[in-house]
């Protein structure tokens, strides 16, 4: 991310909004259905009290709770409209939120959330460097207990910046890391497209315990795209990253996008069909968006192309966002 543009102070509001966000179209059914010169973005407040809120996700269980990932580690529940009293969980203790893209970045439940009472977020530790954790649900199904904490991994962050931390679970039941390049600027240690480390990727793991060889954390899915090849690291799903802030599965058809935070000059979307085995390069540190990054001209084989891109005449820092699905707006499907 741009050192001018912070993320993190996007949450520090006093309430979550809900934004009605345009969707980038790629998938639609009918493109012809949707006119974006009628289209206006509406904001609604849907809890208050909140402190740095950074994420909101729902739980798996289907009973409409929503789950807001707060920046110095707490974890709180908006229940019917109400912020509840008591944080679901509280691990402010061990997060580090110093720096503005650092804290305690998101939270998911797996598929099977209602039967395990398992969860997993994705934070900074008081050294800086990430952590991806699973906790476990209390017999009152609004507390975790912070005491079950499993590490699921570390990865060491080499500057505060360009921590990714979002944690989604795809279509397949496995969980998906996004982590950025490490940091600073310019990408200085070619972590994007190096295979040799985490940093600059999308990771895809398998956390059911039932799945798992005997006191490891996590399994490698067999059809992950290196994993056969000995000069990767064989989590990795995607590269060629500088930050995946925000990435989402389409609902419907299991597609991913991805929003990659550009530098200087591009703001990205990429995508990657559900028909298609993973592996992709999202072209990061050899280019921005479609734009060359340091040498011009340079080799763009084998990166993938964004979906769509903009410059920062446009706008800022590029969030996230959903194919729309919904029942409200019928306009607005795919």
């Amino acid at each position: 991310m741009r050192e001018k543009v912070n993320m993190a102070s996007r949450g520090l509001l006093a309430a979550i909004i809900l934004v009605i966000a345009t969707t980038f179209g790629v998938g639609a059914e009918d493109d012809a259905a949707f006119n974006p010169d009628d289209f206006r973005v509406g904001l609604e407040p849907i809890a208050t009290g909140l402190n740095q809120p950074l994420y909101l996700t729902a739980a798996s269980d289907g009973d409409g709770r929503m789950f807001v990932a707060e920046k110095g580690g707490t974890v709180r529940i908006v229940q019917e409209g109400q912020l509840l009293d008591t944080p679901f969980l509280d691990i402010s203790d061990r997060v580090g939120s110093e720096g503005s893209e650092q804290g305690l970045l998101s939270i998911a439940f797996p598929p099977d959330y209602a039967e395990s009472g398992l969860l997993y977020v994705d934070y900074t530790d008081d050294a800086g460097n990430t952590v991806v954790s699973r906790f476990t649900v209390t017999d009152d199904p609004n507390i975790a207990d912070p005491a079950s904490e499993e590490v699921i991994l570390r990865q060491d962050q080499p500057f505060p910046n360009h921590n990714g931390g979002l944690l989604v679970f795809g279509p397949d039941g496995f969980l998906y890391i996004g982590l950025g390049d490490g940091g600073s600027q310019g990408d200085p240690d070619s972590n994007g497209q190096n295979l040799g480390t985490w940093l600059g990727k999308i990771l895809r793991i398998d956390v059911d315990p039932n799945n798992t060889p005997d006191g490891q954390p996590y399994a490698v899915p067999d059809d992950n795209p290196f994993v056969d090849d000995d000069s990767a690291l064989p989590e990795i799903w995607a590269y060629g990253l500088r930050n995946p802030w925000r990435y989402s599965f389409d609902r419907e058809t299991d597609d991913f996008y991805v929003a990659d935070v550009g530098g200087n000059q591009i703001e990205e979307v990429s995508y990657r069909p559900a028909d298609e085995v993973g592996g992709d390069n999202f072209g990061w540190d050899i280019r921005e968006g479609t734009a060359c990054h340091e040498q011009d001209p340079c080799d763009l084989a084998g990166a993938v192309d964004p979906v769509t891109e903009y410059t920062h005449d446009f706008g800022c820092s590029v969030t996230g966002g959903y194919v729309y699905r919904g029942e409200a707006f019928p306009d607005l499907q795919g």
